[in-house]
């Protein structure tokens, strides 16, 4: 099976794009290993003879943004490339020091400000227009993690509803999406026992599930399927009801979120919930995706190795359906917890073994989602930090004629990071959204520590971000010395 969705990959992206990576210049630095191609180099030094984001001119790329603006970036990035600093930071966090209002003021103004939009919806509001006038849009967030029990799960539906509900108020088109997290409106617990189902049924397809409605493709033979050693014991009626719970309180965001035609994108988790998640993601989309900008988009993390596999079949799928699939493409945030977990029942990793084989199958998937778009039958929200990966992506849309004011194209950025790939790409006439996330700091320090986890080895490894916002304030420093 393995094969032959590989196979299927390869021959809906044509050959010559996967060995270019998505860009139209064949000495592009950003090319997929092949054999006629020169090897993938995924750095985040800026490529100076084909940039096309205009990542060559802090001057012009840096002009909306305020001098004091630019050295608290520089000053947050510096402290977030320091890996002791963030181990520290993560620690302090996470223990019971946050009760100290000085140490509570401290994450604030540093770390949760440069992350985070605000602790309610004013706040995110102001932050969003704050990024509308530069010509960036918003994607709102309301920062929950993993709910326990139904209550949890209704308390949290309404704050997901009056996020969206205060669209509206915003200016016009200034929110690109609605976001959701599917442990934050199904108890954890239920999640975890419907993945293992799930995965049960994909090894023995005639294992029947009562409850199971229809759904477009979760896992396939290559999926992460150690998770589940033996046959799980059914739901229970209770288990049942609360499945059914969660299928409505879904349900009733995806409806009012298609009132509104704003797409709702639903959050990627760990793989030990991620089948549950995929499952109630592509249901809803059987619903919902019968227009022509989809409304509910599921995520694929390409740091998975079925990564690729899973884009294909569900694309495929959609299209027999005649609809449109709606896909967010991310790296991935779960590399210790996947990698512990895997370890500890002796099975392989899920996550490819180095950064290059997730940069390949992060490009691969772009492609092949970029197709799609360009064919009217696939919406994409490419979700990455990577500038390699950003300009690659613009050149490979450009080749293939998709209008920049395409509402199936998106690229999207966390608050805080990758700022300079934001304002390129938006001047370059992209669409492009900062993912704000928002809320009580107590809510969103499991967002605060996950964020500290996955960005010790990103801004580590970039400079790309600090090294144009210095040049950027060293030019405006010598000028303001020149008497200019």
């Amino acid at each position: 099976m393995a094969n032959r969705l590989s196979l299927a990959l390869r021959n809906r992206i044509p050959a010559h794009s996967t060995a270019r990576l998505l860009s139209s210049s064949s000495s592009s630095p950003f090319q997929l290993a092949a054999a006629t191609a020169p090897p993938l180099v995924h750095t985040d030094v800026v490529d100076r003879r084909s940039d096309i984001l205009g990542l060559d001119d802090p001057q012009a790329l840096f002009a909306s943004v305020p001098s004091s603006e630019l050295l608290r970036s520089a000053f947050n990035l510096y402290l977030a490339s320091c890996g002791p600093l963030v181990d520290v930071g993560s620690w302090l966090m996470a223990s019971p020091l946050m009760r100290i209002p000085v140490v509570r003021r401290a994450v604030k103004v540093t770390v949760y400000e440069h992350f985070c939009a605000g602790e309610g919806v004013e706040e995110a509001g102001k932050t969003l227009r704050r990024m509308w006038d530069r010509g960036l849009r918003g994607i709102l967030d309301y920062g929950l993690e993993d709910a326990e029990g139904n209550e949890d799960c209704d308390r949290n539906l309404e704050e997901f509803l009056q996020t969206v509900e205060m669209t509206p108020s915003l200016p016009p088109s200034s929110v690109s999406f609605a976001c959701v997290k599917v442990t934050a409106i199904c108890p954890i617990r239920l999640l975890e026992r419907v993945s293992d189902l799930l995965r049960w049924q994909h090894r023995h397809p005639s294992f029947h599930l009562p409850w199971k409605v229809d759904c477009m493709p979760i896992l396939t033979d290559s999926s992460p399927l150690y998770h589940t050693r033996s046959a799980p014991p059914p739901l229970s009626d209770k288990e049942e009801a609360d499945l059914q719970l969660a299928h409505k309180r879904l349900e009733k965001l995806a409806s009012k979120c298609s009132e509104l035609y704003l797409p709702l994108l639903v959050d990627a988790e760990y793989t030990s919930v991620q089948p549950a998640i995929d499952y109630f993601t592509y249901s809803a989309s059987i619903s919902f995706n019968k227009r022509d900008v989809p409304i509910v988009f599921g995520t694929i993390q390409a740091y998975l190795k079925d990564a690729e596999e899973r884009v294909v079949k569900v694309a495929e799928d959609a299209e027999r359906r005649g609809i449109m699939v709606g896909l967010k493409l991310v790296r991935g945030a779960y590399i210790s917890r996947e990698t512990k977990l895997a370890s500890s029942l002796q099975a392989d990793s899920p996550i490819h073994s180095c950064i290059r084989d997730t940069h390949e199958c992060y490009d691969s998937c772009a492609a092949f989602m970029l197709e799609k778009v360009a064919k009217g039958s696939g919406s994409v929200v490419l979700a990455t930090h990577n500038i390699n990966s950003g300009k690659a992506a613009a050149s490979k849309a450009e080749e293939l004629g998709i209008s920049k004011r395409n509402e199936n194209l998106h690229f999207a950025q966390l608050k805080g990071m990758a700022d300079t790939l934001s304002l390129g790409l938006k001047s370059a006439g992209f669409q492009v959204s900062k993912y704000l996330p928002f809320g009580p700091l107590e809510k969103v320090i499991p967002y605060l520590l996950r964020r500290a986890e996955e960005n010790k080895g990103l801004l580590l490894a970039s400079s790309a971000d600090r090294l144009l916002i210095r040049d950027e304030l060293l030019r405006r420093l010598k000028y303001l010395m020149i008497g200019g």
